[in-house]
């Protein structure tokens, strides 16, 4: 066992559950030799060849040791903002990580080419942010619930630029909290804030005891730079405007990185993501479309696809744009889940589909 100090490290989000993994480690075989007695310390930003750690009291910059990088490589994984790690310091004063701790929750998605990409680990709460300018679009909140989903992670809706609605109309925040927990259910909480505003911090204290670890989601220019800034009561993260037209920001914000806030809680920011495609699985996804499978049992057809049999219950009650998404999720889930073959069987049948096509077109223009 590795001695560790409890209240020091939960500066830093240890929980005593996690506190209970770490006490059973045993590092003898892969601690190197000619090191100082290894600590243990958390991942507050990874670069390309170096991890940033935190002990509870100090930062520094470390490598991973060999073995760990072989090891992750054959798990199929890699370090992420959030993970425990095992470290010792060399004669030359460098710091190297030798062991990650397996994570007790993880936030993943899938990358363009459908190779799973681990976003957080060992995170309590996940704050979507959402602006209530043109940023605001139920479809994408409701991916990011999908890929909140499937980890163990509490969601929470914060909608931010609140003083940018008052100023339209005067219940046009209450009107766009409704339409948000209509949409997602009463289940999860929803807060609107106007995230420069120190009031944004004493809205969100529920999530920010000593201990826990949150992380900010959301797409550029939602304000994730601006609420972390204000949590952490000082300009820390940089922010930028956004364009008129459209709300989007530019990614100011461009590592994921974990910060120490006054309450003794940690907040991890992130940059917007490009490729938003949750990595859940077919029966998740219909624990999160929970309504859609409720009603499916109310169908004339017990195969209902919900498309277009006669006496869809699901049709009939659920909003037409969830629906879509929730087919649209379903198909990416199904898609993902196929093995070589099955991708090489389906590409397949999309190419004899489109030369089928281009030919009834050619045989119709002569």
């Amino acid at each position: 066992m590795i001695d560790f100090s409890f209240e020091t490290l939960r500066r830093l989000g240890l929980t005593p559950a996690m506190a209970q993994t770490l006490a059973t480690v045993d590092a003898a075989t892969n601690t190197p030799t000619d090191s100082t007695p290894p600590q243990w310390m958390r991942a507050t930003a990874v670069h390309r060849e170096t991890v940033d750690v935190h002990d509870g009291t100090r930062q520094h910059s470390a490598r991973c040791t060999t073995r760990l990088t072989r090891e992750l490589v054959d798990l199929g994984s890699t370090l992420a903002v959030g993970d425990w790690v095992l470290c010792t310091e060399d004669e030359h004063q460098q710091w190297w990580v030798a062991q990650r701790v397996a994570p007790l929750s993880q936030i993943v998605r899938r990358d363009a080419d459908g190779t799973r990409h681990t976003v957080v680990s060992n995170v309590d709460t996940a704050l979507l942010v959402m602006g209530l300018d043109l940023d605001f679009n139920l479809q994408r909140l409701e991916r990011y619930l999908a890929l909140v989903g499937s980890s163990n992670v509490l969601p929470v809706v914060v909608l931010t630029k609140a003083d940018i609605s008052q100023h339209t109309a005067p219940d046009a925040v209450e009107q766009r909290v409704q339409q948000v927990r209509a949409r997602v259910g009463h289940h999860v909480d929803v807060v609107a804030v106007d995230a420069r505003n120190e009031a944004a911090a004493n809205a969100l204290r529920p999530y920010l005891g000593m201990g826990q670890t949150l992380v900010l989601l959301g797409s550029s220019g939602a304000g994730k730079s601006t609420l972390t800034n204000s949590l952490l009561g000082s300009s820390t993260q940089d922010t930028g405007a956004v364009r008129e037209h459209d709300s989007r920001g530019k990614h100011t914000t461009t590592a994921r990185s974990l910060h120490l806030l006054p309450t003794g809680a940690c907040v991890i920011d992130t940059p917007g993501v490009r490729t938003l495609r949750p990595d859940v699985d077919a029966h998740t996804l219909g624990q999160l479309f929970e309504d859609i499978s409720t009603l499916a049992d109310q169908c004339r057809f017990r195969n209902c696809s919900h498309q277009d049999e006669p006496g869809c219950a699901v049709r009939a009650h659920v909003d037409p744009l969830r629906l879509k998404n929730y087919h649209k999720l379903l198909r990416e889930t199904r898609r993902d889940s196929m093995g070589p073959l099955e991708r090489q069987s389906q590409l397949a049948q999309w190419k004899s589909r489109t030369k089928a096509g281009r030919q009834r077109r050619a045989l119709e223009r002569e």
